[in-house]
């Protein structure tokens, strides 16, 4: 049976937005995402530093960053991608589990192209808030999430 809810830091992710796992990760649609298809990647076991990942989630991870990254361009007719990582509070990291940020990329998508990072940090503070209690803006319904879920599945690998 599948498990309800994945562990994010100290947070709970509702199953119907994870699109892909693995043994050792999952890949979900992100509550505020920044731009069509962004979504994140993250070792099951509760990691909050890169360097504490074993060899074989850090390969996991970015194996599967690799593969949806080029199905999500694909999908929203994107031509590049900015993938990140805030590897401590102090680069950003609100939530303090690893993640990674997978974003595909247009032309025009920002003005100034480096602003996706500012914009990425916003979010990233957004989500930790609004996955605690913050409702001021308003967040995508678990349904919503479950759709864009849905249609990633048809092609995650």
């Amino acid at each position: 049976m599948a498990v309800e809810y994945y562990d994010f830091g100290p947070h709970k992710i509702h199953h119907s937005s994870v699109f892909h796992t693995t043994d050792l990760s999952f890949a979900f649609v992100n509550l505020r995402p920044s731009v069509p298809g962004h979504v994140l990647v993250c070792p099951k076991r509760e990691v909050k530093r890169v360097a504490d990942l074993s060899d074989e989630e850090n390969i996991d991870l970015w194996y599967i960053a690799k593969k949806l990254g080029r199905q999500l361009e694909s999908y929203h007719k994107a031509s590049s991608l900015t993938f990140c990582i805030q590897d401590g509070p102090q680069a950003g990291q609100s939530v303090p589990h690893v993640h990674i940020h997978i974003l595909p990329r247009k032309t025009g998508d920002y003005e100034n192209n480096d602003d996706i990072y500012e914009d990425i940090n916003e979010k990233e503070k957004e989500l930790n808030q609004a996955l605690q209690v913050d409702k001021k803006k308003r967040d995508r319904s678990i349904e919503e999430m479950a759709i864009e879920a849905d249609e990633y599945k048809k092609f995650a690998f």
